[in-house]
């Protein structure tokens, strides 16, 4: 220390200059200072800046006078340790949900194969249902009753497609006009609303509705022109015309009301109405409903379930004519209005009639009109199978020809009856009556529609009979009051050979009375005795068409039906089947013939007689067969079962389902299938043959069973085994049967199970025992289906034929699934062993695909509804869950005894596998997946959502609500914690999170890989000891092969088993597991953190304000939103008995997640569960870290848990946590710190460090709870490091540090926040009582106001980012005020390095880490004593005389074995080798050569040391690449550029009036830095307000407007005594150590800056900065002007000096500048310009001056004249060798100018002053 005095003292007295010696004197006051322990000891800014007046920050801000927060209950108030783990752990547990899974985003059903859809019940097929309900029907005048038929067209496929509506609208006024015709009338026809089903919706479907009114006489346009010619307007003027048509309508009605006549039509293009009212728009225009006048509608599906009800008007429509006229002849417009209501039906309104009358449910009370439903004819095959009884005929009149008739036929009516016989009263109740059109055309044409509701059973006696009449119009005598006259007769027997007649027919019609047995033969067969029209021809035309379930339209299944109906018996042989006869003794061949055609039916008929089919399959199958023919008919039903379903699954138009099954086959088995009835003894016949003895279908050399007459119903039962029946086939098929049986392998196995499950449910109602349920040979079956399956999905893999093999497997799957319910566990147990013995055995191409098959396979078997009990053994029968299965029976014993080995419950063990076998199966699978590679981790992926999904099932599962439940079912995994922790490094989390720093472990000594410069200078700029690599550095640990996703899924299932599982046996698990395998638990804990912390929705899903992101993070898990509601839901479900899989109903994850729009309240709903979700796993994890810690005392490791269960903890601080878990959190901490806090603050400082920075973070949260928290553990941590570690000291550097980085990195910080917690803290401290007697509250106090210091000025920074300049300025100023602090000021110097490196300021960036190493280089010399190491900053004073103010440090801190000050990895000799090396590097980038070699000086003494040849040689060549960069570019380097910057105003705040020497870089222009000045300013004070000042002269104040901002920027040079020359001899050394600048004001005593040569005047402004530059900023304050003038003559002095120097620098250049030569001599010599130098000349030196004081300057002025034609012939005679040939003449003339010049001045260069020289010895004369 007094060398170091000395020497500054010595160099004050050398100085010259009184600037330099006070800047000496200073550092030396400052020393004398810090060496008698001067009074400053916090670091408060305003006493440590080198303008103490002028403060940069806010004034401290008086904490007390701040309202503290609410104190923590009982937070000082310590209780035992175990009565406050008690209260923490009793505090964590109250509203915490039970099921972890219900706040889990759910399983993706893609990946759920052991979900089987349970498909809809059958149900009669309807389309898309549209209500059409007709309003009105009115017309100008209203003289008659009109009625209207609707019916639906398809234009495209020209087809009608539903069958006619009629509408009766008339008023009763008009009804009475009939009432002689209709004396009954059915409820039904008061109907005016239909439903109509669309099952293929098109564009082209339009809605047709006729108008008919009563046959009158005369054409249809005779009987429209009333309604065209009148108005309701003119009806007082018409009104007996209007009365006359009255009167004679109720006549015709009277007489003709049975007959009706075409009137009229119109169209509505019914998919344009629902396109329009979908897009909520009125349809009111006549011609948008007639079709073709929207707007264009495209062929794409219109949503017609989903319009909106819309009310059609219709005002223009057609009026009907011959069908020789044309067609679109119509009336005008609004002549009638038609109104209709259309919409969508979703629900059978009340009142509904079914398509056959049938009152459909709800029933309508009595008073209310029916609505119908009126059947679809669809454009289209539809494939539904029938599941109502229908039979209707639908009968179409077309045409009759009575063209060649001689008699006039004129209207001619139609009866139609249907018969059961010949006799009338055979007919029907109901008979129609056809019209046609009222004219005398010969060849009527006809449009009725007639239905009829055909009998279950026809005979041969029923047929159609058609009666022809001609209706008289008018009424004639001769035929009395009769208007009909019989034209002839016709009928068409409906069955043809016992099936159904339907097409089209052309009929004769006989003119006589009808013949007796007329029914008996068909009409087409010619009876000479019967008189036919025109010989017997065919005249009537007419099409049948029908809708039956009962009559099949397919020649293959109508004979297929018919033999089965003849094998049942009750027929008569020979048979006719299709116009063939078959005798009895063929029945069998044609029966097998009929089931081998079956799959040569068409699709449609097949499908729709589907049921049908396969009942009378499976009844084949069963049935036995004659010993004597020895027929396989069983067989061949099988191979024609096959080879449906092949049909089925091979169609196209066929819906399958995810996992590959006809839909039609699944409904059919889950809703149709029933065993069939056992076979009967005898084979009825018509001839009554005699009984015989029958064997199994499939197998003939299966005896029959005895059946005794006392048991006959249970040895019925047992005889009648379908399953065997079915399971035998399954073995013995071959060929192509047996490749579609195992093709299809899902539907017989269903088909087995469900065969199987009746039979047992059959017996069981008997009382037979279940062992005697099956047979051996079944078994045996079962076991060769079983392995044969297994082989083949190997072989299909083989084949590369996958997604077969994967249904295959999942099929095989579920029918093991299925037969534990029904069959012996074992049995099935071992077939599941079978299976994975043989699926096991493959080559490795086919490994990936086999373990995810059996991976599929067993996750299908896990999700049976008995899986726990088929796994666990409950300690008691009362704790086991309820079986459904009375074959179930709960095994008593325990889990674990007590002398067994802990660890091993953790461990997949042989005895675990083998006492819980699936469970042990699944482990094994997942264990097996996890240590293999798969294509983007499939197989890992897969195993690991078996097991989540399975998790998912026991965690929704009502049965295992209880806690105890729960823990059994959690220990059933335990083995998955082991393989979980085992597997810590395949997960993948690097999406996840930001990795914390407690992640990490400590620095490596080796320092020599670590860069001296902190990589994370944001993270550390408190000096965070932390490091922050990434987890797959630590311990070597290889890169990540599960997709985060999974790696989520895997966690969840972790942490679900440790939040049931058994908290004794965790800990025990924890005390007993070996330090490395606890670590990994530690480290996936942090891992299960980071993975599950709370994701901050988007802006969209919440609101930006600062008020609801409160209110959310406040409302998690608080009692409030979705938790209260999931709570509520829960507490309120029923039980369910069906398969507990994985279920959504129980999650409060909704449907919507999988939306893409969702509402504002979706996604707030989504925010919270979210936030729940989050809240509950980081509470396990802290739940299994109290489980650990308590066990601490027990274990050997106790240091190293703990400090890694902190770490845990503080890295859960570091992510988005509730307020919740920050509550439970923080109690934990303080209960840490009360029993572990003499390790917390022992050695490790980075421990301390750490939690200091995390608790000191949440006390600036703007949540108050949070906050209460933290500064109620923040306080406990002073109190405890107080009185029990005594160790305070630290705890205050470290909370010092923490608010640093918190200010320095937190981009949302709020300072009132944390003003609040340290007001807070300081309450702790004065509530205190236990603590008043000592000095515990004082030094709270003080540290408290030293960080609101602190904060005050940290704060001000960020006002600053913008301004480079005025943020270093903050940053030198704390890192000033931290000069007691030597890590904190070492970070800050660090940081300001970075932001000077982020510039591009690489020598204030070098300069930084300089003084950085001065201050290591300071406390290494105090602490270590070798010469080798620099002795202290003074050694540094070489590089830069700054430095110096690094010694400044007081010796009371220098306590680093207690307090870990200077204790970080850059205060050792490698940190400071790296920080010099850092800096070298830097000075080189900034082209500072010399400086580079200033600090290797400082380097190789160490290295040398260290005998570290590599790093000396690596030094050399730096400094050799360093010297060569100094001689190569020599005068070609740029150094800075500088200039003074003034600030005058108001509005500057502290740097009014202030004057600053700027540096930039080396090319910058006045004008850059004067426009970024003016862009930076003008944004803060708007342009208005700032104004730049353009010249350099002084400033006056009173003449600056107080509104306005000025700043004044002046370019200067660096400037230089005459002796610092001698010194400065190159270019670097006159850019470097630069405090003293110079810049030049031209003026005139006349005011004017610039005048005549003889009145010019220099102000020469010299400027003396507080430090030199380079520095560690690019600004410097000035604190020294001096200012001079120069006279004109002492200005043109200066002016002749610079040009000579100029002239002889370019000269006598070792590589002179031909150019840059020539530059000059042209602005010295040239023509153009020699009247400069000249004009001087002769200014000044034309004539002596008669002032005496000038001779010298005059004389001066002539020497420098002299002086510089003499450089300029220097440089002429110079660029006479550099010039090239073609430059002689320009040489020629630069001589001549030069020449003229010198001739010029002679006479002025020769005049001398007589005064100064006088000759002391008289010279010689001598002769020239």
């Amino acid at each position: 220390m007094l060398g170091l005095c000395f020497l500054l003292l010595s160099n004050s007295q050398k100085s010259p200059r009184g600037f330099l010696r006070l800047e000496l004197m200073t550092h030396l006051y400052l020393l004398v200072c810090f060496f008698f322990k001067s009074q400053i000891r916090s670091p408060s800014l305003a006493g440590l800046t080198e303008d103490s007046g002028r403060t940069l920050t806010s004034c401290d801000f008086n904490l007390r006078s701040l309202a503290p927060d609410p104190r923590v209950k009982y937070a000082l108030a310590f209780s035992n340790q175990e009565e406050l783990d008690r209260l923490n752990q009793e505090a964590r547990q109250e509203n915490r949900p039970s099921e972890l899974f219900s706040l889990y985003p759910p399983p993706d059903e893609d990946d759920a194969v052991e979900i089987r859809p349970i498909p809809d019940c059958p149900k009669e097929h309807t389309g898309e249902r549209i209500l059409m309900r007709c309003q009105a029907i009115k017309f100008e005048i209203d003289i008659e009753p009109i009625f209207a038929t609707l019916a639906l067209y398809d234009l495209k496929e020209k087809k009608k497609i539903s069958e006619n509506f009629y509408c009766d609208l008339n008023p009763e006024q008009f009804k009475n006009f009939l009432k002689n015709h209709t004396p009954n009338v059915d409820p039904s026809t008061l109907a005016r609303s239909g439903i109509f089903s669309v099952t293929y919706p098109s564009p082209d479907i339009y809605l047709v509705i006729k108008i008919e009114k009563v046959l009158q006489q005369g054409e249809i346009s005779d009987c429209a022109d009333p309604y065209i010619t009148m108005r309701e307007s003119d009806s007082a003027k018409n009104k007996d015309k209007l009365e006359k048509l009255r009167t004679q309508a109720e006549a015709f009605c009277q007489r003709l009301g049975r007959y009706r006549m075409p009137f009229a039509w119109a169209t509505v293009n019914v998919m344009e109405v629902i396109s329009t009212a979908t897009i909520d728009r009125d349809v009111t225009d006549s011609d948008s409903a007639r079709g073709g006048r929207f707007s264009t509608m495209d062929d794409q599906f219109c949503n017609v379930s989903g319009f909106k009800p819309a009310t059609i008007t219709i005002t223009t429509i057609f009026k009907q004519v011959r069908p020789s006229s044309s067609p679109f002849m119509q009336t005008d417009a609004n002549l009638c209005c038609i109104k209709l209501d259309m919409s969508p039906v979703h629900d059978t309104p009340t009142g509904c009639l079914s398509t056959e009358l049938i009152p459909l449910i709800p029933v309508a009370e009595k008073n209310i009109r029916p609505v119908k439903e009126v059947l679809e004819f669809p454009s289209s095959e539809v494939y539904v199978p029938h599941n109502i009884y229908r039979n209707l005929l639908f009968i179409y009149p077309l045409k009759l020809n009575f063209v060649n008739r001689l008699t006039s036929a004129r209207n001619i009516a139609i009866k139609i009856q249907f018969m059961s016989g010949e006799d009338l009263s055979c007919a029907m109740p109901v008979s129609t009556t056809v019209s046609t059109y009222p004219s005398i055309h010969p060849s009527p044409d006809f449009y009725e529609e007639v239905k009829v509701a055909l009998p279950a059973r026809l005979t041969d006696r029923h047929h159609l009979l058609f009666t022809f009449y001609h209706i008289s119009c008018q009424q004639k005598q001769n035929l009395g009051g009769s208007c009909e006259t019989l034209i002839g007769y016709s009928w068409l027997p409906i069955l043809n050979r016992d099936h159904l007649q339907t097409g089209q027919f052309c009929l004769p019609i006989i003119l006589d009375r009808l013949p007796f047995n007329y029914s008996l033969h068909a009409p087409e067969v010619a009876t000479p005795s019967i008189t036919w029209m025109e010989s017997h021809k065919e005249l009537f035309n007419l099409e049948i068409q029908a809708v039956s379930s009962v009559h099949s339209e397919d020649n293959h299944l109508k004979r297929f039906f018919t033999l089965c109906h003849a094998l049942e018996g009750g027929v008569t042989f020979p048979l006719w089947v299709i116009g063939e006869k078959i005798p009895e003794n063929k029945l069998e061949h044609e029966l097998k013939l009929s089931i081998i055609a079956l799959s040569s039916s068409r699709l449609e008929p097949l499908v729709l007689f589907l049921h049908q089919v396969l009942d009378k399959l499976f009844t084949l199958i069963m049935q036995p067969i004659l010993i004597a023919t020895q027929t396989g008919r069983g067989t061949i039903a099988f191979e024609s079962l096959a080879s449906i379903v092949n049909s089925l699954h091979n169609s196209q138009e066929l819906i399958k389902d995810h996992l590959g099954r006809n839909s039609l086959l699944v409904t059919y088995l889950y809703w149709v299938f029933r065993v069939p009835d056992p076979p009967q003894d005898t084979h009825g016949s018509g001839t009554g043959q005699s009984h015989s003895s029958f064997r199994s279908s499939s197998n003939p050399d299966i005896p029959s069973q005895q059946i005794s007459a006392e048991d006959a119903e249970v040895k019925n039962i047992l005889s009648a085994k379908f399953h065997e029946e079915l399971a035998l086939q399954m073995v013995v098929s071959s060929n192509v049967c047996r490749e579609n049986t195992y093709k299809y392998s899902w539907f017989f196995f269903e088909l087995l199970v469900k065969s199987i499950a009746q039979h047992v449910s059959q017996l069981d109602k008997h009382g037979v025992p279940r062992r005697s349920c099956f047979s051996d040979r079944f078994k045996d079956d079962i076991t060769t289906i079983v392995s044969v399956v297994s082989a083949e999905i190997s072989t299909i893999l083989v084949k590369q034929k996958f997604e077969l093999a994967e249904k295959l497997n999942v099929s095989l799957a579920f029918f093991l699934y299925d037969l534990l319910s029904l069959m012996d566990r074992g049995f099935v147990f071992q077939l599941v062993k079978n299976y994975c013995s043989q699926v096991a055995r493959s080559s490795d191409p086919w490994k990936t695909a086999l373990i995810s098959m059996r991976l599929e396979f067993l996750r299908i078997l896990c999700s049976h509804e008995h899986y726990l009990n088929l796994n666990l053994y409950f300690s008691s029968p009362a704790s086991a869950p309820a079986s459904p299965c009375p074959s179930i029976s709960s095994q008593v014993g325990s889990l674990h005894s007590p002398d067994q080995n802990i660890l091993a419950l953790f461990e997949l063990t042989p005895e675990f596998k083998q006492q819980h076998y699936l469970t042990g199966l699944l482990l094994t699978e997942l264990s097996t997946a996890l240590d293999m590679e798969s294509e983007g981790g499939k197989v890992q992926r897969k195993a690991i959502n078996a097991i989540y999904s399975l998790l998912c099932s026991h965690d929704l599962d009502q049965r295992c609500d209880k806690p105890e439940v729960r823990a059994k079912v959690a220990a059933l995994y335990l083995p998955l914690v082991g393989t979980i922790v085992d597997s810590t490094n395949y997960l993948d989390f690097t999406g996840m999170f930001r990795l914390a720093p407690c992640l990490c472990f400590l620095f490596s000594n080796d320092l020599e890989s670590v860069p001296p410069i902190n990589q994370s200078v944001a993270m550390a700029i408190a000096g965070n000891p932390f490091n922050t690599l990434g987890r797959n550095v630590l311990q070597g640990k290889s890169v990540a092969t599960l997709a985060a996703d999974t790696s989520r899924h895997l966690l969840v299932c972790f942490l679900w088993v440790m939040k049931n599982a058994d908290r004794s046996l965790i800990q025990r698990w924890t005390v007993n597991m070996h330090p490395s395998h606890l670590n990994k638990l530690l480290e996936l804990l942090t891992i299960c953190v980071s993975c599950f912390e709370y994701r901050v929705m988007s802006t969209q899903a919440l609101q930006k304000s600062q008020q609801v992101k409160q209110q959310l993070e406040e409302a998690l898990l608080r009692g409030m939103g979705a938790r209260g509601e999931m709570m509520k839901r829960v507490g309120g479900r029923t039980f369910f008995s069906e398969n507990l899989r994985w279920r959504k109903d129980r999650t409060q994850w909704r449907q919507t997640n999988d939306k893409q729009d969702k509402s504002k309240s979706e996604l707030d709903q989504e925010a919270l569960i979210s936030g729940n979700l989050a809240t509950e796993t980081n509470l396990i994890v802290l739940d299994l870290l109290e489980t650990i810690i308590q066990a601490v005392p027990l274990a050997d490791c106790k240091d190293s848990v703990v400090g890694a269960a902190l770490k845990v903890l503080l890295h859960s601080l570091t992510c988005n946590q509730s307020s919740t878990f920050l509550l439970h959190t923080f109690s934990t901490l303080r209960s840490l710190v009360i029993k572990f806090g003499d390790l917390l603050f022992e050695e490790e400082a980075e421990q301390c460090a750490d939690l200091c920075q995390k608790v000191l973070q949440y006390c600036s949260s703007p949540v108050d709870e949070n906050r209460s928290q933290a500064c109620a553990t923040l306080y406990l941590i002073m109190r405890y490091s107080y009185s029990n570690a005594n160790n305070f000291s630290r705890v205050k550097m470290q909370v010092t540090m923490s608010l640093a980085s918190l200010v320095g990195k937190s981009s949302d910080f709020q300072e009132e926040y944390l003003r609040r917690s340290l007001r807070t803290i300081l309450a702790y401290a004065e509530e205190d009582t236990e603590m008043q007697n000592t000095q515990m509250p004082s030094q709270v106090d003080e540290l408290l106001r030293n960080l609101n210091s602190i904060l005050s000025d940290t704060v001000k920074m960020r006002e600053f980012q913008e301004d480079p300049e005025m943020l270093m300025d903050l940053m030198y100023r704390i890192a000033k005020g931290y000069q007691t602090s030597p890590d904190l000021r070492l970070t800050w110097l660090q940081n300001m390095a970075e932001k000077h490196t982020n510039r591009k300021c690489y020598t204030e960036s070098a300069m930084c880490l300089v003084h950085a190493a001065a201050l290591v280089a300071e406390y290494l010399s105090m602490l270590e004593d070798h010469t080798y190491l620099p002795i202290g900053s003074v050694t540094f004073q070489n590089i830069s005389p700054n430095v110096l103010e690094e010694s400044a440090v007081s010796d009371d801190i220098l306590s680093p074995d207690e307090d870990g000050v200077c204790s970080g990895r850059y205060f050792t000799e490698s940190g400071l080798v790296g920080l010099l090396e850092q800096a070298a590097e830097l000075f080189n980038n900034g082209g500072l050569y010399e400086a580079v070699n200033e600090v290797y000086k400082i380097i190789i003494p160490i290295l040398e040391a260290r005998r570290d040849f590599r790093k000396l040689a690596s030094t050399h060549d730096k400094l050799h690449r360093a010297f060569e960069n100094i001689i190569q570019r020599g005068h070609k380097r740029m150094f800075g550029t500088y200039f003074r910057v003034g600030f005058y105003g108001a509005k500057f705040g502290d740097l009014d009036e202030r004057e600053f020497i700027y540096k930039e870089p080396g090319i910058t222009h006045l004008p850059e830095i004067s426009h970024r000045l003016e862009n930076f300013y003008s944004q803060c004070f708007g342009d208005d307000t700032l104004v730049m000042i353009k010249d350099s002269a002084p400033v006056n104040r009173n003449q600056l407007n107080p509104n306005k901002a000025y700043i004044q920027i002046t370019y200067v040079e660096p400037y230089f005594d005459d002796y610092e020359m001698k010194d400065r001899l190159t270019n670097f050394e006159k850019n470097f150590n630069l405090r003293c600048f110079m810049y030049t004001t031209p003026f005139t005593k006349s005011g004017r800056p610039r005048g005549e040569l003889n009145e010019q005047y220099k102000r020469k402004t010299i400027l003396t900065t507080m430090h030199a530059f380079p520095y560690v900023k690019t600004r410097i304050n000035v604190i020294q002007k001096e200012e001079f003038d120069l006279t004109p003559i002492e200005v043109a002095i200066e002016d002749m000096q610079k040009k000579t120097r100029e002239l002889a620098v370019a000269t006598h250049r070792e590589q002179p500048d031909a150019k840059m030569l020539q530059m000059l001599l042209q602005g010295s010599v040239g023509a153009t310009v020699n009247q400069g130098p000249l004009e001087v000349a002769q200014v000044f030196l034309n004539e002596i001056p008669a002032d005496p004081k000038l001779f010298r300057h005059h004389n001066k002025l002539r020497l420098c004249f002299k002086e510089f034609i003499m450089r300029c012939g220097e440089a002429v005679e110079k660029n006479k060798h550099l010039i090239a040939s073609d430059q002689k003449e320009y040489q020629h003339e630069l001589k001549k100018n030069y020449n003229r010049l010198r001739e010029s001045l002679r006479p002025m260069l020769e005049r001398k002053i007589p005064e100064l020289y006088k000759p002391i010895i008289r010279p010689r004369l001598e002769n020239r």
